[in-house]
């Protein structure tokens, strides 16, 4: 699903300690993420958001982390082992047109999709893919850095939303970001 794909070597700077003085995972995370849920995260790149996400779930849930870039998933892979949350990950390539997560259909409770929307080459297929994956009544949390997308550009991604049955139920405010929390339908 590669288009527009944030290089490998910024993943370094995303996961730097000091962003989380201004958006913290956990704070960000918390209200719609429990213990025992699967989560899946496209586009985690080094795990800025996964690591937490891990915590969130506990030993009894898992978080399915798909990602283009080799080279993200696996410091991905180190940052988890180093931490002990590796048992908790689900780290997959994902292919250049698809995310592969036809095995997960109506299995995950929630996706966090942060700034990774914009770098598809196509909204409508990747909202597609998330509402399948999704359990009924499941929420994707979508976050787009508004440095880089547009209002406009955000109103038609969830149009494509909408038309794969995910319907905005929250904007919550995020920093430096266009959000939404959708619904399955």
């Amino acid at each position: 699903m590669a288009h527009r794909v944030c290089p490998w070597w910024l993943g370094y700077l995303l996961v730097n300690p000091l962003r989380r003085l201004v958006q913290n995972p956990l704070t960000l995370l918390r209200p719609y993420v429990a213990e025992g849920m699967t989560v899946l995260e496209p586009g985690p790149g080094m795990g800025f958001f996964t690591l937490d996400l891990a915590r969130l779930v506990g030993p009894s849930g898992r978080v399915v982390a798909v990602e283009l870039q080799p080279k993200m998933l696996e410091a991905l892979r180190r940052r988890a082992g180093r931490a002990g949350l590796a048992e908790r990950l689900d780290l997959r390539l994902a292919h250049p047109d698809t995310l592969g997560v036809e095995d997960l259909a109506g299995e995950v409770d929630v996706v966090v999709a942060f700034a990774i929307v914009h770098e598809l080459p196509s909204a409508a297929r990747f909202f597609a893919e998330a509402s399948a994956a999704l359990r009924p009544g499941g929420r994707l949390l979508l976050g787009e850095p508004s440095g880089h997308v547009s209002a406009a550009e955000l109103e038609r991604e969830l149009v494509a939303a909408s038309d794969a049955g995910l319907l905005v139920a929250a904007r919550p405010s995020v920093w430096r970001s266009h959000a939404a929390v959708l619904v399955k339908a």
